[in-house]
């Protein structure tokens, strides 16, 4: 009986230990069938995807190109991803570059073209070769090095243009209001565009500094105008002006919001789905000046390093912001080499501000009916506290501490910047006009605005006007819902107001024309620094951030103090 019981004990034992091993055996097979799904996935779609180049360069009723063909799938896959993964070719490297540096080997010009095919001069850059060797807006390129270029594309042509540093382009134009065409011999250089593309005194006492982007030098260019500000100039205040930069490298951002804040400080954190993609990014040098009066002016085009440099002073409470909600990218990008010194332009992280924000916008692992990224909606907002105890939101996007919005410019306007007729009519004014007035006090008259109108009269310029589409709408819709009888002589009386008359528009909206004129004539004369000079009077944002660092001191350090403990009854 005792044999029989250790027996059957044993066989229990037995049997319950084999099915455990067995348990165990089938749950790693499963762990690793789980982690070679994805190995497997990848394997096939990389067989199913040679088949299908190799069935086409073999089978296809006509011959194509299978490195535009793979090109064109390349991008599309990339593409559904999100907007900042790419695949950038060896032949296209000079633009990764121009972005991360800021440098480029050509003649410094910015092209464009015209609806007839031609390329002009839209804008040669100050003190570059195009400029030095007497190019100027207006001009149309005919030939490059004895190449016709008369009816091409503008990446041919600044492909033509771009070389080898200290060669020469033999560059033939056709002037505006000329009939033969001029040769010149344009040396070309190594290009540097500035990110800080204007730095001056506002108002006599305060400092102003724009930055357009964020490339390796972003940083030594800040510091630069920074001391010149505070120690050449005596500024008692900063405006860092962010509104319109994209953004470009996240340790530009790092290293200009250390100008401000002591070394050691965490500025951004990144987190990605592999552990190489975390990091933390501190400031490591000593900083220029913690004291001084800071406004950061940022705007819905103000995105990524932007964000980083506004965010990170906000979560400080270093500087106020002030201007409208940032655009929200808080996606990080790395590059990766490819065969054929080709890389992909990667996101592979989210950062996070010092307060543990991170503003991404957009999801783009959720779409929509139409196939458009998600925005991640108010719910799953969170509060977080700055270093001082104030609530801040990651809110899709950096809130400003002063929100100020800018004047919305009238649609005529946005039809005049893309017009041939209005850069011609600017053209025309320069030719006849030697020089001008300093940036600050120049303005056409009332005659050269009268000719203007009536140029435009003329050429029976035509602009969209999104009411008159809306309105459509609308009489489509109250025609499907049967109101359109009732509503039909409101609608026709609301068309016959919003019917469409340039001698009108052109008196209504003289100010803002003759500004926008204004600005153009000037930056032909002073480039871009004249541009910025010109329009900073005039600009609502700078005047209330002027007007805080100037006449309200107090106020700033309220918005940056902790805030005050609730009595509790």
């Amino acid at each position: 009986m005792k044999k029989t019981n250790l027996f059957l004990s044993l066989l229990v034992i037995f049997i319950t230990g084999s099915f455990m091993t067995a348990c165990a055996q089938k749950s790693k097979t499963n762990k690793l069938t789980e982690e070679d799904r994805s190995r497997n996935e990848y394997v096939q779609s990389m067989d199913v995807l040679s088949n299908i180049i190799g069935n086409v360069r073999l089978y296809f009723v006509d011959t194509i190109s299978i490195k535009h063909m793979t090109r064109r799938g390349i991008d599309a896959m990339l593409g559904g991803l999100d907007p900042y993964t790419e695949y950038i070719p060896y032949e296209e490297m000079d633009e990764l570059k121009l972005m991360t540096t800021g440098e480029y080997a050509g003649v410094g010009a910015i092209i464009s073209q015209r609806p007839d095919s031609a390329v002009i001069i839209q804008r040669p850059m100050e003190g570059m070769p195009a400029d030095e060797a007497g190019l100027i807006a207006g001009d149309r390129i005919l030939t490059i090095d004895g190449k016709d270029f008369r009816k091409s594309t503008t990446p041919k042509v600044s492909q033509a243009l771009k070389g080898i540093a200290g060669t020469v382009a033999k560059v033939t134009v056709m002037r505006y209001g000329e009939t033969k065409p001029r040769t010149f011999s344009v040396k070309r250089q190594k290009v540097i565009m500035n990110s800080v593309t204007y730095s001056g005194m506002l108002d006599g006492s305060i400092g102003y500094i724009r930055l357009n982007n964020f490339t390796d030098k972003s940083a030594e260019e800040v510091r630069t105008a920074l001391l010149d500000l505070r120690d050449k100039q005596g500024a008692k205040g900063l405006i860092l002006d962010l509104r319109g930069n994209g953004g470009g490298l996240m340790q530009a951002a790092i290293e200009i919001v250390n100008l401000f804040v002591p070394k050691g400080k965490e500025v951004v954190t990144t987190k990605g789905r592999i552990a190489e993609s975390a990091s933390v990014f501190r400031t490591l040098t000593e900083p220029i000046d913690t004291k001084l009066p800071i406004v950061v002016l940022i705007d819905g085009q103000s995105a990524s390093s932007s964000e980083i440099v506004a965010g990170a002073l906000q979560d400080m409470d270093r500087a106020v912001l002030m201007g409208q909600k940032s655009y929200g990218k808080g996606l990080v990008q790395t590059t990766r080499q490819l065969p054929y010194n080709g890389v992909i332009k990667l996101t592979t992280a989210k950062y996070y501000i010092p307060s543990g924000r991170c503003i991404q916008r957009l999801d783009y692992s959720r779409t929509n009916r139409t196939g458009m990224a998600t925005a991640i909606p108010d719910s799953l907002h969170k509060i977080f506290y700055t270093a001082a105890g104030r609530r801040v939101e990651d809110a899709g996007g950096i809130l400003p501490d002063i929100e100020v919005k800018q004047d919305t410019a009238a649609t005529l306007l946005y039809y005049m910047a893309i017009n041939n007729d209005v850069f011609d009519f600017v053209t025309g004014y320069v030719l006849k006009h030697k020089t001008i007035a300093k940036p600050e006090d120049f303005s056409i008259t009332n005659e050269d605005y009268a000719a203007f109108c009536k140029m435009m009269e003329e050429k029976k310029f035509d602009y969209d006007r999104q009411s008159g589409k809306m309105l459509d709408k609308l009489e489509e819709l109250a025609k499907i819902e049967g109101y359109l009888p009732e509503a039909n002589s409101e609608l026709k009386a609301l068309r016959e107001k919003l019917k469409p008359n340039l001698s009108r528009d052109l008196l209504r909206f003289k100010k803002e024309i003759t500004n926008y004129l204004n600005n153009e004539i000037v930056t032909r004369y002073y480039y871009e620094r004249g541009s910025i000079r010109q329009s900073l009077p005039e600009d609502k944002v700078v005047k209330e951030a002027i007007k805080l660092l100037k006449d309200h001191p107090e106020q700033i350090r309220q918005i940056l103090a902790a805030p005050k403990a609730e009595n509790k009854g």
